[in-house]
């Protein structure tokens, strides 16, 4: 272990070790915390296109969306992806990389609609003189989800794979090759928590554990794919996790770390890894995936309640969507 910067904020030292990414919509807080990426869903879309601020980028969709044909559903479709696309675009004015976009979750066990949308999402980027050098798409970590990243990565499209929650899942997405995975170190802790009445903090947290697993085998196998915390509760849980590649926050934790001037102390590393790994090299086939997501109760009820969140998240923005297409 290292000390990042004895005399930093929590927020400075940690992006010594680790690259920051915000988990907002909102450009103002990108502009106080400058983090390197930022990744969106759309519940962060909904809630930024009330703001008066952000109704340009919501007018503009509308207005492509009823040039796009004389199918309503068609309008709708097209809407949605371009409001996605300005919000990722105007992000993309103030962080240095990637902004991630999410796929339509309700595409979630669909692998041919999965590749089919990230491509329209890719090309309306491309559209606008975005190359997809700077998009991550974004998808959720089932079988068929993994196997689009897979089919995508090998065009040059970097893909995000959200819902991470199993060991399984993680395996899988780097034997596919996927750029990024985002287990979700919240809501495993959510889960255990609820089984047992237990509070869990630090290293005792089953989400920090699982990701720490996650990391340090990549890392000693030697997969490219890089690890990307998300989903906290507490900074606790983000400190416990310093050193690893990625961590993407929200508005409010990035507030709290800028204010923290305690130690932040580096966890992670790749010398971490090759002591802390006990996990020999597994190869899966999609029997093997499903069979641990299926031993594994806290993975498949998060993953199945995690897509059923994204999908009524989609359909919240859609009726927003469709209501002001007329």
């Amino acid at each position: 272990m290292s000390i990042a910067e004895e005399k930093a904020t929590a927020l400075e030292a940690l992006k010594a070790v680790t690259t920051v990414v915000a988990d907002t919509g909102d450009f103002e807080s990108l502009k106080a915390y400058t983090p390197t990426d930022a990744t969106t869903n759309p519940s962060l879309i909904y809630a930024a296109a009330q703001m008066p601020q952000y109704k340009h980028l919501v007018d503009e969709a509308i207005e492509y969306g009823r040039k796009s044909s004389d199918c309503l559903e068609s309008k709708l479709d097209a809407a949605m992806d371009k409001v996605c696309v300005n919000f990722g675009n105007e992000i993309l004015k103030t962080v240095p990389r990637f902004v991630s976009t999410e796929v339509d979750a309700r595409l979630s066990f669909d692998t041919e609609a999965t590749v089919k949308k990230a491509r329209e999402i890719i090309k309306l980027y491309e559209s606008t003189g975005t190359s997809k050098e700077r998009i991550l798409i974004k998808i959720a970590s089932t079988w068929e989800g993994i196997r689009a990243a897979e089919i995508l990565e090998k065009e040059g499209v970097r893909c995000n794979l959200t819902l991470l929650f199993g060991f399984g899942q993680a395996v899988a997405c780097a034997e596919a090759g996927v750029y990024l995975i985002s287990p979700f170190v919240g809501r495993i802790m959510d889960w255990f928590k609820k089984q047992t009445g237990e509070t869990y903090e630090g290293e005792n947290d089953p989400g920090v554990q699982s990701v720490r697993r996650i990391y340090s085998y990549y890392k000693k196998y030697g997969y490219e794919t890089v690890v990307m915390g998300a989903s906290f509760r507490n900074t606790g849980e983000i400190k416990a996790l310093a050193g690893c590649d990625l961590l993407t926050i929200g508005p409010k934790f990035l507030e709290e770390l800028k204010e923290d001037n305690s130690t932040v102390i580096q966890v992670l590393s790749k010398d971490y890894a090759e002591v802390n790994c006990q996990d020999d090299k597994i190869s899966l086939d999609e029997a093997t995936f499903r069979w641990m997501l299926n031993e594994d109760a806290m993975a498949s009820e998060k993953l199945a309640e995690g897509i059923r969140g994204f999908a009524k998240d989609i359909n919240k923005l859609e009726a927003y969507i469709k209501e002001q297409l007329g």
